[in-house]
């Protein structure tokens, strides 16, 4: 099977192209050229066959993703399936599995049977499982991993392949070194076997096996900032250079790519991180956790990562990965995602609303007429968490000689401005 850059360049056009462009507002040949280039990725297997694909990076509306998955300590997969159901529910465009207990296999078919989600996993997670430390993976275990993920369905991989001896130095000056699990275990792995990264030293490997099932590689950065002091620091930047030279070997491949970004960036270096990325990476997608604007949140993260967030997709971030509001303190709970993806969402339209896209100019002035009309099942059609304005909305009746159904909220009753002025 050839992949969706192998069809392009040879002028064979997947049907779904045209959904894809009409859904973007964006003209075929722009989207196709956008692909060709690396700019534009549909992160999609082609063994996923009922997927509903989406186009992440330049020119597309900023997507969203949720993470989701087992624990050793938490491996409830019904529990896991209802956190799927909630993040599609409430907006996100793609799910991660990163499970490390149970029978995942088993989880993603469900994902996979059940809806038509982009699908994302983490590979060295699962290579680990049953290892009793990282000195034990090798390249032919984490491949057959990457090749049974891949008959699964996954759409897309995070690879660890940009974190080299040469940064392990960089990272032990930080002050909270390395926070990545994936960038954690190749550390390890490096520092036991005092040699390269296998991942980096078998990339052309890796190559053939994601050009075979046409899956998009997600460069990850397992030197993301944990902390707003370590932000666009040396071991960082080191690691982006490297993967800027990975991001060139996957589209030598036809090999879709995207990089994965931190982490805690406070406001004021979060456009110098989103253009080096795209400088160096010659404009391929970028997928960022947050990033968080400060590191004391703890609770309220899904909001220091919704901020951080928009700015970074405002300077150019295309694909937002959601945080909850149980970031560092433990398993998301349904409502967590929920929260989460939400907070993320409200980022990434605020910033289609700014960039003047139809879609969010049409249901911003929608609401803002049945605000003005009282019209509150619009309202709450309309509201980006329907369930939550219909708990919340009070009406109150503030003249009984006003025969108007215009009932204004309890927030200002008959002081309501709309109605008082619709009385002069």
């Amino acid at each position: 099977m050839s992949t969706i850059i192998d069809d392009l360049k040879r002028g064979d056009i997947p049907d779904f192209i045209e959904k894809i462009a009409k859904d973007e507002y964006m003209d075929t040949k722009t989207l196709i050229s956008s692909i060709i280039s690396g700019h534009i990725v549909i992160a999609r297997n082609n063994l996923h066959k009922k997927l509903n694909p989406i186009a992440i990076g330049k020119g597309a509306r900023i997507k969203v993703n949720a993470n989701i998955g087992t624990s050793p300590t938490l491996c409830d997969f019904e529990n896991e399936i209802g956190k799927v159901k909630a993040a599609i529910d409430s907006g996100a465009d793609a799910v991660m599995d990163l499970s490390i207990a149970g029978d995942i296999s088993c989880f993603r078919k469900r994902i996979t049977d059940e809806h038509n989600i982009t699908l994302g996993t983490v590979p060295i997670y699962e290579a680990m499982i049953g290892l009793d430390n990282p000195e034990q993976l090798t390249i032919e275990n984490f491949l057959s991993v990457i090749e049974k993920q891949a008959k699964e369905n996954v759409d897309f991989m995070t690879i660890h392949a940009g974190l080299l001896k040469e940064h392990i130095s960089l990272a032990e000056k930080r002050v909270l070194g390395v926070v990545s699990r994936g960038g954690s275990i190749i550390v390890q792995w490096m520092r036991g076997h005092q040699r390269e990264n296998f991942l980096y030293e078998h990339f052309d490997d890796i190559l053939k096996v994601m050009n075979k099932y046409d899956i998009t590689m997600s460069l990850g950065d397992g030197l993301r900032p944990g902390c707003t002091a370590d932000a666009n620091d040396e071991a960082q930047f080191g690691e982006l250079e490297t993967i800027a030279k990975l991001v060139r070997r996957c589209k030598a491949a036809n090999v879709q790519v995207m990089v994965e970004g931190p982490g805690h960036v406070p406001l004021h270096l979060i456009e110098e991180n989103i253009r080096k990325q795209k400088e160096l990476c010659d404009g391929a997608p970028f997928y960022v956790l947050g990033p968080l604007t400060i590191d004391y949140a703890a609770g309220y993260d899904h909001i220091a990562g919704a901020i951080g967030g928009a700015m970074a997709a405002f300077f150019g971030a295309d694909f937002l990965c959601y945080v909850t509001p149980a970031e560092h303190l433990r398993l998301p709970s349904i409502d967590d995602v929920k929260e989460g993806v939400i907070a993320s969402k409200i980022a990434a339209v605020s910033v289609d609303l700014a960039r003047q896209r139809p879609d969010e100019l049409d249901r911003n002035r929608k609401i803002s007429i049945a605000r003005n009309d009282f019209d509150w099942d619009a309202q709450q059609n309309l509201s980006i968490d329907p369930d939550k304005f219909c708990r919340y909305l009070e009406k109150v009746k503030t003249d009984k000689a006003d025969s108007s159904e215009a009932s204004p909220c309890s927030m200002c009753g008959e002081w309501c401005a709309i109605k008082r002025i619709r009385k002069t």
